[in-house]
C-alpha cells in the first residue's frame, strides 16, 4: 500500500471538507454562554440562518446531528398514534421512517426505486383521498444523500394545497441546506430540518428546525414526550441570544463564519450556481465513461452529489477501496439497498473546480486500476464543460 501523501481527498456527500478559517474560528476560547458577548453572537447566527432557510419563522439549534432534529421534528408537533405520509426515496427516508415508528405514530411508508423523488401527484390523490383527514403530516427528503435525487418541494406543496389537507408539511434539507436553493416560506414548509456538517461546511455537531407558525401551533397540543427537544424553552432563550442548556459554543464560532462565507462573500445565488455547475460537470464525467448515473428523473439530478453504478458483476466498494489506497481519496459508499452497486461523488459545501478536477480524475484512475470497463475521457468531458461554463 502506498504511504499518502498530500492532503486526503474527502469527496463523500457529507460530511464535507471544513475550510480552514472556519476551523480557526473554532480555535478560539469558550466564552460565557450568559454573557452578553455570547447573546451577540447567537442573534447574529440566528439572523443568518434565517437567510438561509429563507424564513422570518423561529429557527432553533441543537447540540446534535441531523437525527437528533428529525425527532425534534415529530417530538414537537405530533401525538402517539397519529399517521403520516412519507416516501422511500433512499436510505434516509427509510430512517427518519424508523424513527417515526419508534416514536409510536402510524406511517404509511409509499415504496420506492431509489431512482425517482417523491411523485407530486401521488401526494395529491394520496392526500385527496384522505377524505376525513386522519394524516397529520407529509413528511419527504428535499435531497437524498444516498441517492442523489433531489425532490421538488415546491410542487410538492402546491399538490397538498391543491388536495385542500390541513397535514404538516415537513422537510429534510440536511444535505441540500447552503448547497440547493430552498425556501421554507415560499414553499409553505412547517418544520425544516437541517444539519451543519454538509453545505453549511462544519464539522457534525449542530442539527436546525426552522418552524412555521402552523406548526408552533401544532406543538402546544402534542403529546409525544420532548425534554431536550423541545421547541418552547428554545424559543424563549433564544429571544434574548441565549439557550436553556449549556451551547455548542465553538461549533457556533464557526457556524458564524460559514454564514459570513455563504450570506456576505460570495452570495447564495453564486453558491447554488457553483454547485449545479459542479453537478453538471460530473454528469458529463459520468457519461463519458460509459456509466450509468442512479437517479433516472433529469429534473431531479442533485446539485450536491452524484451517486453512479458500476456495471452488472463489479463491486463499488472495491473500488472505493482502490481509491482510497492508492491515491488518498474517500467517495462515498452505496447505502443499504444499493450497497456494493453505487459509488457516490460528493461535490458539495467548500468545493472548487480545480478540487472537482482531481476528484474525477482520481475515479478515472481508480476505475482502471480496478478493472472496471469504461471509455476513457470523463475528465475531459467535465474539463472541457468547466472551461465553457466558467
Amino acid at each position: 500500500m502506498p504511504i499518502p501523501t498530500g492532503r486526503h481527498f474527502l469527496q463523500i456527500p457529507g460530511p464535507t471538507n471544513v475550510p480552514d478559517r472556519v476551523l480557526r474560528a473554532m480555535d478560539m476560547p469558550t466564552i460565557d454562554h450568559r454573557s452578553s458577548e455570547f447573546a451577540q453572537l447567537t442573534l447574529e447566527i440566528l439572523k443568518g440562518l434565517k437567510q438561509v432557510f429563507k424564513t422570518s419563522a423561529d429557527v432553533v439549534i441543537y447540540p446534535a446531528s441531523g437525527t437528533g432534529a428529525w425527532e425534534a421534528a415529530l417530538a414537537n408537533t405530533l401525538s402517539t398514534g397519529d399517521k403520516v405520509l412519507m416516501f422511500e426515496t433512499g436510505h434516509f427516508a427509510t430512517l427518519w421512517q424508523g424513527i417515526a415508528n419508534d416514536l409510536g405514530l402510524e406511517v404509511e411508508f409509499v415504496e420506492g426505486d431509489w431512482r425517482r423523488g417523491v411523485d407530486p401527484a401521488l401526494v395529491e390523490a394520496r392526500l385527496s383521498a384522505d377524505k376525513s383527514h386522519v394524516i397529520k403530516a407529509v413528511m419527504v427528503v428535499h435531497n437524498e444523500t444516498s441517492t442523489g435525487v433531489t425532490s421538488r418541494i415546491s410542487e410538492i406543496r402546491q399538490a397538498i394545497t391543491n388536495a385542500g389537507h390541513p397535514a404538516l408539511f415537513m422537510v429534510d434539507v440536511i444535505s441540500s441546506l447552503g448547497s440547493i436553493d430552498y425556501r421554507h416560506d415560499e414553499w409553505g414548509v412547517d418544520v425544516t430540518v437541517g444539519g451543519s456538517q454538509k453545505g453549511l461546511m462544519l464539522p457534525p455537531g449542530l442539527s436546525f428546525n426552522a418552524i412555521s407558525t402552523k406548526a408552533l401551533k401544532a406543538s402546544r397540543s402534542s403529546n409525544l414526550p420532548s425534554s431536550f427537544w423541545n421547541w418552547q424553552p428554545m424559543i424563549a432563550a433564544n429571544k434574548a441570544g441565549y439557550f436553556p442548556y449549556t451551547p455548542a459554543t465553538n461549533l457556533l464560532y464557526a457556524l458564524r463564519e460559514s454564514l459570513e462565507m455563504l450570506l456576505e462573500e460570495e452570495g447564495l445565488n453564486n453558491v447554488f450556481a457553483r454547485h449545479r455547475r459542479h453537478g453538471e460537470a460530473t454528469r458529463r464525467a459520468v457519461r463519458a465513461w460509459g456509466l450509468e448515473i442512479l437517479c433516472l428523473v433529469p429534473e431531479e439530478y442533485s446539485a450536491a452529489l452524484t451517486a453512479i453504478m458500476v456495471p452488472q458483476g463489479h463491486d463499488a466498494d472495491q473500488l472505493r477501496n482502490v481509491i482510497l489506497e492508492r491515491f488518498n481519496m474517500s467517495l462515498g459508499t452505496g447505502l443499504s439497498k444499493v450497497q456494493g452497486r453505487v459509488f457516490r461523488i460528493g461535490h458539495l459545501g467548500d468545493f472548487n473546480d480545480l478540487m472537482l478536477a482531481g476528484t474525477l480524475a482520481g475515479v478515472e484512475m481508480g476505475l482502471a486500476a480496478a478493472g472496471i470497463p469504461f471509455n476513457k475521457g470523463g475528465i475531459n468531458a467535465a474539463l472541457d464543460y468547466l472551461t465553457k461554463e466558467a
